[in-house]
């Protein structure tokens, strides 16, 4: 049997699947600002907390538990899902933060730099051959938070910051062989003890917006797990469907729309600024995207 990508059909559901996954990761910001008067780390809390509850029932539906026991007796794949754990925990949590610090704009920066921190640790981690263009294309990104830097009188932490943590993120997560869903119910289930009793130490205190909240942000909060696993089961199901090269590109739909959520509904400003920080960084997307067609344009005149 051939491979599923191959058939034009299987292509075209995978780009569905893959388009979806990401429409959602854009307009969760949305989701998010209903619940903006949660702190962000309880938030965060609350979103690893359900998130875990609901993946392990995903995984119980589809017979996978057996998988995930010998997932974790397997020290070496347990470790690095400690390690992935962590960093996903870091990049969720920045992004609430990004929505209730109105920093949306430099949220959707960092993804937009997320796949050329990719480039940079195939190169140094991976021993990836690097060609002039795409060190061009990183030393383009690199000068927009340079220049970020030097306008604003510090390192804008929070752009690099979901770059890095979602760079490495997919750098472990590529070395670790096991299913995108299995891999997310281990790495939520292992912080799943964390989660209760922060939730319980909030709750006994007094201070917890769970559940005195009320019933409409309790939902909210508990909605918060499946929605996240939604996307995520989506997107796995797409990228077996679909190849590396459109799966990429497909990418940068959740940034942009992101950034025109933040702009257009959310009151965030776009300034001069951001302006001149994304040109840089769509240029090297562009650069990067460019590079085989520059290459054959290259050889052709060659010959």
């Amino acid at each position: 049997m051939s491979d599923p990508i191959d058939h034009p059909h299987a292509e075209r559901t995978g780009i569905a699947y893959a388009s979806t996954a990401y429409l959602i990761w854009a307009v969760m910001p949305l989701y998010w600002n209903l619940l903006v008067a949660v702190p962000y780390v309880e938030l965060a809390t609350h979103r690893i907390l359900w998130c875990a509850i609901s993946v392990f029932a995903i995984s119980l539906a589809r017979g996978r538990i057996a998988h995930l026991i010998e997932i974790v007796r397997t020290p070496k794949l347990l470790r690095t899902l400690m390690l992935t754990s962590i960093l996903i925990t870091c990049n969720w949590t920045i992004f609430i933060y990004c929505v209730e610090s109105h920093q949306l704009v430099a949220a959707s920066l960092g993804y937009y730099i997320t796949p050329l921190i990719s480039i940079v640790l195939g190169i140094t981690l991976l021993g990836e051959h690097v060609t002039p263009i795409k060190l061009a294309a990183i030393a383009l990104a690199a000068a927009a938070v340079v220049w970020q830097a030097i306008q604003l009188g510090y390192i804008p932490w929070v752009a690099p910051a979901l770059a890095f943590s979602f760079g490495f993120y997919g750098y472990f997560r590529k070395l670790t062989p096991v299913d995108s869903l299995d891999g997310l119910t281990v790495e939520t289930c292992l912080l799943f003890p964390i989660t209760i009793v922060l939730v319980g130490f909030w709750f006994l205190n007094g201070i917890g917006a769970f559940p005195k909240a009320g019933a409409y942000t309790n939902s909210l909060l508990i909605f918060a797990g499946p929605l996240t696993a939604f996307p995520l089961v989506l997107f796995a199901a797409g990228a077996r469907r679909v190849r590396m090269v459109t799966l990429g590109f497909l990418q940068f739909l959740s940034p942009t729309l992101t950034l025109i959520i933040a702009v257009a509904f959310l009151g965030e400003a776009f300034t001069r600024l951001d302006g001149v920080a994304f040109g840089c960084v769509w240029g090297a997307l562009v650069i990067v995207a460019l590079e085989g067609r520059v290459r054959r344009f290259a050889a052709g005149r060659a010959l």
